[in-house]
């Protein structure tokens, strides 16, 4: 082309020379945008944010739009229905750059082609604004779902606490521990985790209706079974917060200081007394734990009442039982960590004192002479300076006899020794071991015989006949002075004897005007080892009214 010549415009037309083509599909990717670019990239950004892909089918890019639709459709297939949790963080990230990449790209083309068709840049931008809201209406709907499924969560939270309260509630407490400790953590949980939601406002409740069933025992007046759980409800401040227990958290400091009282009092001078049991554990712990309550300063009345009332019953039919309810009564009172409750074991000391001679004469009027013999015993033995020791053994001795001698325990051995004449009885001693004489009657005592230097066993048949008849022998003696009347007699083998020697027991009248003797000597044991009996020699003044002997 010549430096000259000038551009020309070449026309095209709908035939032949100057006709003119139809215009570019698309505006060119260089030179200046085509008019209204910049409203039409806006418009068909927004419609991309809604996630349906319409800024790309206004452009007439159907595949990219098949991407956002794909996008939005995994979305709500993810996020439908509505989770207590909401739509994974990596999904909703996920999403959500591809809304922005889709208006990005959405605006780029917009702003660089020219789009065919009769429609306005700016109704599709107010169409956009408009269709923005279904997206933000659906996070709202959503956000509601979800906020509904978490509430439903909860309650079914709720519920399954309840369930387990239910079976806990049928068990003993110690073996439903555990089930209420489950049950608790979901209303603690629920409370303290969740303080706005339904089922926490039904937490309260709840828990009125766990406390009713853990204290069930209390209800039912079951006081020693209601200790444990009443003392598990009194810790329960310590590990859920007083707000979401509110009333409750103070409510078992009454019950339980109620049942403490009520269980240690059933068990008053019952077993276990001496250590710490006998309701002394109960009444111990009331008297700490509550020292200022109503059942606290019940205490001391009741076991002096329980004093009184046991005292009083050791005049009638049961005073073993009743002595032994004093002495645990005492040894309860003197553990217990209060003053005025400690110096009420000296009252029932006092009537312990008095129980153990009642029982022990109890005892004997039941024919329970081995029983009598020991607790009169030991009367005697440890209370040394009580008026009644000397009676308490000869009731011991005659209970020895008896127990050999059923005869000798028919009635209580005279607490006066009777006046009037004296008989002598001259008892001898022909064995060559010591001998304890046993005597009960009009009085009751006992002597001891040492044991005779040279005296020797006999056989049965020469026992009558040769015993204490040796001349110039000085057998050792012993001379009681005895009312008239009927006495039974134990000899008792003692240093000296073997194992095999027996205790021999006898009975007889004294009558006044004569004097009697008796000779105890031991007598060898057939070789068949079968007990030969002795035949008593007849009463006859001055000549022994019977005879005594032990066999080996």
């Amino acid at each position: 082309m010549e430096s000259g010549d000038r551009y020309g415009v070449a026309r095209y037309g709908s035939g032949g020379d100057g006709a003119v083509p139809p215009p570019p599909a698309h505006a060119p990717s260089v030179g200046p945008p085509p008019p209204g670019a910049s409203l039409r990239a806006a418009a068909a950004a927004l419609l991309n944010l809604t996630g349906l892909g319409l800024g790309y089918a206004l452009l007439g890019r159907w595949g990219r739009a098949a991407v956002c639709w794909a996008a939005t459709a995994v979305l709500l297939w993810v996020a439908l229905p509505a989770d207590p949790d909401g739509v994974p963080a990596g999904v909703l990230v996920g999403y959500l750059l591809v809304l922005v990449l889709a208006a990005v790209d959405g605006g780029r083309i917009a702003r660089r082609s020219a789009v065919g068709g009769a429609w306005r840049p700016g109704l599709a931008v107010g169409l956009g604004v408009v269709l923005l809201a279904v997206p933000a209406g659906g996070a709202v709907v959503y956000g509601s779902a979800r906020d509904e499924a978490r509430e439903q969560m909860l309650l079914d939270r709720l519920e399954a606490g309840d369930e387990r309260v239910a079976t806990a509630s049928g068990q003993p407490f110690e073996a439903a521990k555990s089930e209420y400790g489950k049950a608790l953590d979901v209303y603690r949980a629920l409370g303290e985790d969740h303080p706005g939601s339904r089922a926490a406002k039904l937490v309260p409740d709840r828990l009125k209706a766990y406390y009713d069933a853990v204290s069930a025992p209390y209800a039912k007046k079951r006081h020693c079974e209601a200790v444990a759980p009443l003392t598990y409800l009194r810790t329960l401040p310590d590990s859920v917060d007083k707000k979401v227990l509110g009333e409750l958290a103070a409510w078992p400091d009454t019950p339980l200081a109620e049942s403490l009282y009520a269980c240690g009092v059933s068990r008053l001078g019952g077993p276990g007394s001496g250590s710490g049991g006998g309701g002394g554990t109960e009444l111990g712990e009331l008297l700490r734990t509550f020292p200022e309550s109503a059942s606290a300063r019940r205490v001391a009345p009741a076991i002096d009442e329980r004093i009184k009332d046991q005292v009083t019953a050791l005049k009638g039919a049961e005073p073993c039982t009743a002595t032994e309810v004093l002495r645990g009564l005492g040894a309860t009172a003197s553990r217990l960590p209060d003053d005025s409750v400690k110096k009420l074991s000296a009252d029932a000391d006092e009537g312990v004192v008095d129980g153990v001679y009642a029982c022990g004469i109890d005892q004997f009027k039941d024919g329970k002479f081995g029983a009598a013999r020991t607790t009169l015993t030991d009367f005697a033995r440890t209370y040394k300076s009580d008026g009644r020791v000397r009676q308490a053994r000869n009731i011991a001795t005659a209970a020895e006899i008896a127990d050999d001698r059923p005869a000798a325990g028919k009635r209580l051995p005279p607490s006066k020794r009777p006046g009037g004449a004296r008989m002598e009885l001259v008892v001898s001693n022909d064995a060559p071991n010591t001998v304890e004489v046993l005597y009960t009657g009009p009085v009751t005592g006992t002597v001891t015989l040492r044991a005779c230097a040279g005296c020797e066993r006999y056989s049965a048949s020469e026992g009558p006949r040769r015993a204490c008849k040796a001349s110039g022998r000085n057998y050792p003696k012993a001379r009681l002075q005895l009312p008239a009347g009927e006495y039974h007699f134990l000899y008792k083998h003692g240093t000296g004897a073997t194992a095999r020697v027996d205790s021999y027991s006898s009975g007889t009248r004294v009558q006044p005007g004569y004097t009697y003797t008796s000779c105890t000597y031991v007598i060898e044991r057939s070789p068949f080892d079968l007990d030969l009996p002795l035949l008593p020699d007849p009463i006859q003044p001055v000549v022994s009214p019977w005879g005594a002997g032990s066999s080996r």
